[in-house]
């Protein structure tokens, strides 16, 4: 119950104004957004770098209203592609079609797809297409396959899996045979129980099977390995803060005889700082997802939703504000 109106409050405009507007806000929000600015992500990065953590820069926002402003954030994510080549971070990119006019124009959000992806070649990086929402699966995936027959290439752009819907598993089996690279999450929106499984032990269940496939199809392959940069991520990127989806995966690479440098582990900036370091100690890929900007308020919200203890760390807040 509470998880499902902390979602609806992501998406109500009212609540928005109101708690943006609550000075201790942001605060607490930056314990999960690393600032608003270009300068503060790539500060952010340098520090996760520095400890061997690779870094997918996020720059935030869904859901435009406007042709210009999805050209705007088109501009924005291009302005972030170019800071992570001047800088030198071991960074890539992931974006939202919903944040560059999927919804919107279908002709507007391919136009800066392409934008996108061409500036993400022209530096040798990576951008990572999200899934959101249901209504929204199939012309993301459609869109992703049309990047593929314009000529991108898995090693310029990926795409994101959710474990909690019924589909799951022919989307991944089915775009697998491109190589395309994964990264598999458990999801964070509110979806009907004919779409989604409505219990957690399900879609952990789900998350595990995915990964297994994931790391079936990369040995069987032989997919190729973390680029040197730290940009372009293998094909299973196996995305939780659960220490026993975790350690599954850790067990069934070792089982199969999967190396470490096939496979990476990602988790959200400000959550489990202790299993990054962990991981990253005991010889694994990882990379922490790392949104920024001045459109936080949903990222955040969701978050909230994910894990009572960040709902009482806000209350908390609230009362000492």
């Amino acid at each position: 119950m509470l998880r499902s109106f902390l979602i609806y409050l992501s998406q109500a405009g009212w609540a928005q104004r109101m708690v943006t507007g609550w000075s201790f806000a942001w605060n607490v929000a930056s314990r999960f957004v690393a600032g608003e600015t270009n300068e503060e992500a790539i500060a952010v990065v340098e520090e996760l770098n520095a400890k061997g953590i690779n870094a997918t820069l996020d720059q935030l926002g869904e859901h435009t209203s406007r042709a210009e402003e999805a050209v705007q954030s088109t501009e924005e994510i291009l302005g972030i592609l170019d800071a992570i080549e001047e800088s030198g971070v071991r960074a890539g990119v992931s974006i939202k079609l919903t944040q560059i006019g999927m919804g919107l124009d279908s002709t507007i959000c391919r136009q800066n797809l392409r934008r996108i992806l061409e500036r993400a070649k022209e530096h040798d990086n990576f951008v990572r297409i999200d899934i959101e929402d249901t209504p929204y699966t199939d012309i993301t995936i459609e869109a992703y396959n049309e990047t593929l027959s314009a000529g991108f290439t898995p090693e310029t752009v990926g795409m994101a899996v959710q474990s909690y819907l019924y589909r799951a598993e022919e989307d991944t089996k089915k775009m697998l045979e491109n190589g395309t690279r994964f990264r598999l999450i458990k999801g964070a929106y509110k979806e009907p129980p004919n779409l989604a499984y409505p219990k957690k032990e399900d879609v952990d269940a789900n998350f595990d099977l995915l990964t297994k496939i994931l790391m079936d199809a990369t040995l069987e392959n032989k997919f190729v390995k973390v680029s040197e940069d730290g940009r372009t991520p293998p094909v299973p990127a196996i995305a939780t803060q659960d220490d026993k989806r975790v350690e599954f995966a850790k067990q069934y690479a070792k089982k199969i005889g999967l190396e470490k440098e096939f496979f990476e582990f990602q988790m959200l900036y400000g959550i489990r700082r202790d299993l990054q370091n962990q991981l990253v100690d005991e010889g694994y890929q990882v990379r922490v997802y790392v949104p920024f900007g001045t459109q936080w308020y949903p990222y955040f919200m969701r978050r909230l939703a994910e894990r009572p203890a960040n709902v009482w760390f806000f209350i908390s807040n609230f009362f000492k504000k």
